[in-house]
């Protein structure tokens, strides 16, 4: 058994080095070290409960996207979280995606302890952001 939680924020103060940032593009080591400390936060010391699933899911989520959110970069994200039993079983997953592959990106952190496997995805959508010499920026969300 295996629940499937995702949520998606926006909330954008951008500064002229988030905007750089933004247009080097999506930060998977920032964004995994956030993740794990999400996941670590939440799971460390847990046994698998089927009744804590959604408790659990919605923790790593909020505390996510709190992180996220703190490294105020100009994307917006969607999260999803699969936890599931430690039993044999297999688990696939897959991610289909059509953005700006040099702005946007994912970052998939895997962790698993004696008793359940924990997968989280991030996707980084960048805001709209054009530059042109000599110009304002231009910031849309």
């Amino acid at each position: 058994r295996f629940v499937v939680c995702a949520q998606v924020r926006s909330e954008i103060r951008l500064t002229m080095t988030d905007i750089q940032e933004a247009l080097e593009g999506f930060s998977v080591e920032d964004t995994e070290t956030v993740i794990k400390s999400a996941i670590g936060s939440v799971l460390t010391d847990a046994d698998y409960k089927p009744a804590k699933i959604n408790d659990w899911s919605n923790s790593i989520i909020s505390a996510a996207l709190n992180g996220l959110q703190s490294l105020n970069r100009p994307y917006k994200y969607a999260i999803t979280v699969i936890l599931m039993q430690k039993n044999g079983a297999g688990l696939v997953s897959a991610a289909s995606t059509y953005w700006d592959a040099s702005r946007d990106g994912l970052c998939k952190v895997m962790w698993e302890n004696g008793t359940m496997h924990c997968v989280v995805t991030v996707y980084g959508t960048s805001v709209n952001i054009e530059t042109k010499e000599d110009e304002k920026l231009d910031v849309a969300v």
